[in-house]
C-alpha cells in the first residue's frame, strides 16, 4: 500500500499517458482486491431444478401469489390485505434447498422477503428454523440479507437468535440471484451464487436443529424490526411490493428415507469447505458482513455458546 501511496503521489512526475496508464492500473488492483471470488466449487450444480408444483404449494395468501404457466417460477406479493407464502410439499432431515430471486427497487422498508426452513407447524412454540430474510430499505440504501438459527424455540420465555447481516455485492433488485441453505448432520451453511456466507457448525446438540423441516417462502410485513429496528415501517401508498422466485432446486433426505440416502456434498471432500471455499467466506464476512450476533457484546452469550 506504500508502494501505491508513493506511485499516485508521483504521478505529476511522469506523462500524461504514463499518468493514466497507473491510474487504470491501480483501479484493476482494487478492483481485483474487491472482486468476487471464485469458490472452485459450486453446489447448486448438483442439485437439478425442479417446477413450482413439484417442490411446493401455497401456504397462505393466494390471490398474492401467481405461478408461471410452465410452473417454473413464483411471484407473491405484499400489499395492506395480505402478503403470501409458500411451503414445501414434504419435510426434510437434510438437504440443500435453493432458489433463483429477484427483490423489488424502491421505497421497501419494513417488508419481509424471506425463503427458510422451518417446523413451527409441527412444534408450535418449540420449533427449528434457518432463516434467509431480505429486509426491505428506503431508496439509496442496501437491501440487508439476514441469516439466523433458531433452536427449539425459546429459551427462558425469549427466541434466541443467532443473526449474522449482510449488505450484498451487487443490486439484488436488478437481476435474478441464487440464494440457498444446505443443511446435513454437522453444519448449515449459506451461499449466494454458490459463494459460502456462513458456516454454522454443531458444536453443541442443544445448539444445533436435528428434527425435520419443511422449505418455505414469504412476503409480509416487519414493520416493527425489519428496517433499522423498526425506524421505518411499510408504507402502502407503495404497494404492491413484489419478490419474485424461480430455478427451485430441493436436494435431501425426506424422514422416511432410507438411511442409504446421503446430504448433498457442501465441498469436494463432503463436509465442511475447501480452502478455497473457505477463502471465499472470509472475503464475503470482511467486505460486507454488518452484523455478527456473537461479536454484539451487549448479548448474554451464555445463551449462545457456540461464540
Amino acid at each position: 500500500m506504500p508502494f501505491l501511496l508513493s506511485l499516485i503521489l508521483g504521478l505529476r512526475f511522469v506523462p500524461l499517458n504514463m499518468a493514466l496508464l497507473i491510474q487504470l492500473l491501480v483501479l484493476l488492483f482494487f478492483h481485483s482486491i474487491n472482486a468476487q471470488p471464485s469458490p472452485g466449487f459450486y453446489p447448486s450444480s448438483r442439485v437439478r431444478s425442479l417446477s413450482f408444483s413439484r417442490g411446493y404449494n401455497n401456504l397462505w395468501g393466494p390471490q398474492h401469489q401467481s405461478v408461471s404457466q410452465d410452473q417454473s417460477s413464483v411471484t407473491i406479493w405484499l400489499d395492506r390485505n395480505s402478503g403470501s407464502g409458500f411451503k414445501s410439499n414434504r419435510p426434510y432431515r437434510n438437504g440443500y434447498f435453493g432458489a433463483s430471486i429477484k427483490l423489488q427497487s424502491g421505497y421497501t422498508a419494513g417488508v419481509n422477503t424471506a425463503f427458510y426452513l422451518s417446523n413451527n407447524q409441527a412444534h408450535p412454540g418449540f420449533h427449528d428454523e434457518v432463516d434467509i430474510e431480505f429486509l426491505g430499505t428506503t431508496p439509496g440504501k442496501p437491501y440487508t440479507l439476514q441469516t439466523n438459527v433458531y433452536i427449539r424455540g425459546s429459551g427462558d420465555g425469549r427466541i434466541i437468535g443467532r443473526e449474522m447481516r449482510f449488505h450484498l455485492w451487487f443490486d439484488p433488485t436488478a437481476s435474478y440471484h441464487h440464494y440457498a441453505i444446505l443443511w446435513n448432520p454437522d453444519e448449515i451453511i449459506f451461499f449466494v451464487d454458490d459463494i459460502p456466507i456462513r458456516r454454522y457448525a454443531r458444536k453443541f446438540e442443544s445448539t444445533f436443529p436435528v428434527r425435520p423441516m419443511w422449505m418455505y417462502g414469504s412476503i409480509w410485513d416487519a414493520s416493527s424490526w425489519a428496517t433499522e429496528n423498526g425506524k421505518y415501517k411499510a408504507d402502502y401508498m407503495y404497494q404492491p411490493f413484489i419478490a419474485r422466485f424461480t430455478n427451485f432446486k430441493i436436494g435431501g433426505c425426506s424422514p422416511f428415507a432410507p438411511s442409504s440416502c446421503r446430504p448433498v456434498p457442501s465441498s469436494p471432500t463432503g463436509r465442511g469447505l475447501s480452502p478455497r471455499q473457505y477463502a471465499a467466506m472470509q472475503w464475503a464476512q470482511r467486505n460486507h458482513m454488518v452484523y455478527n450476533y456473537c461479536q454484539d457484546y451487549s448479548r448474554d452469550h451464555s445463551l449462545t455458546p457456540e461464540c
